[in-house]
């Protein structure tokens, strides 16, 4: 996933993410074109403190330790360019920490978020896209922040056997990508990295199932199969979940449920292998499958949410 990560941001993210930044128009301009471009509207002068008449010489200390802010800018930007994301991350901060009221530092803290992104700072990229959108909700920009932030996430997906916490809030981020920027590219895009995390989400459900049906808790797995029958019924693992589901009810002696679990899974998925199994499995007791419309089974597949 990282190097397909790289590959991708080193041509589409890196030109779409910069452009907005610091030209504001996506994909018009190149990536080297953009790095060596800086910043447009920035002064390179910095105020001299006026000198007092007498009485209070200018902290000249202080003075000299402040640097321009299209300086630090375009230091950042440089830095970028060669790969040196820490120390374009660094050089962003100080454009924030020197001159927080200028138009650069708003620039500057979003392509801090992007730097440390770069580098895999994922924790570090997350809190900069936040206080992005914190401190300038309604900027133009904020798309790429909510984008970033869902991307940050994303890219730490990990096996269905281990913690999915990260998966949550990927689909969660992912999600309120779509929501806020309804068809727009990043919106599609997030949309397209839901489905991998919604199938994700899916096999650990599937994956907890699983072990309760093995150690004879039919109950506490039809409850995960349940889950991934209601939450995630558009994934690849629904087919095999209504087949766990009737593999469970029949171990229970709950029957119409088995049977509505099959019939629903035939008629949806007739060439499935999990549908012979499960056809077969009610014949062992002279079943066939017969939908119960009242059964909870026929209620979640008739309202389930495409998105």
């Amino acid at each position: 996933m990282k190097a397909a990560r790289q590959a991708k941001l080193a041509g589409w993210m890196r030109v779409v993410l910069l452009a907005a930044v610091a030209g504001g128009v996506v994909g018009c301009s190149s990536m080297s074109n953009l790095l060596d471009r800086g910043p447009e509207t920035a002064s390179t002068t910095t105020a001299q403190p006026a000198s007092a008449s007498g009485d209070i010489p200018p902290d000249t200390q202080k003075a000299d330790k402040t640097e321009p802010a299209a300086d630090l800018y375009n230091k950042g930007l440089t830095a970028m360019q060669e790969g040196s994301y820490r120390t374009a991350a660094k050089q962003f901060e100080e454009v924030e920490r020197q001159h927080p009221y200028s138009q650069l530092a708003t620039k500057a803290l979003l392509m801090q978020a992007y730097s440390q992104y770069q580098r895999n700072a994922y924790d570090e990229a997350v809190n900069a896209s936040q206080r992005f959108i914190t401190l300038h909700p309604g900027h133009k920009d904020a798309v790429y922040a909510y984008y970033l932030m869902a991307l940050c996430y994303y890219e730490q997906i990990i096996d269905a056997k281990r913690d999915q916490t990260n998966t949550t809030k990927a689909l969660n981020a992912l999600e309120e990508v779509n929501r806020r920027f309804p068809g727009t590219p990043y919106a599609q895009d997030a949309l397209a990295k839901a489905v991998l995390a919604r199938d994700q989400l899916a096999a650990k459900e599937m994956e907890i199932g699983r072990y309760y049906m093995k150690k004879g808790s039919y109950l506490a797995g039809i409850n995960r199969f349940k889950k991934v029958v209601t939450d995630y019924q558009t994934t690849s693992h629904t087919p095999e979940a209504l087949y766990r589901l009737a593999e469970g009810y029949m171990a229970l002696g709950v029957r119409s449920e088995a049977q509505t679990a099959t019939a629903v899974l035939g008629y949806n998925y007739p060439n499935s292998q999990w549908y012979h199994d499960a056809y077969s499995l009610l014949q062992t007791d002279g079943l066939s499958p017969t939908e119960n419309k009242e059964s909870w089974i026929s209620r979640a597949w008739h309202s389930v949410n495409p998105i």
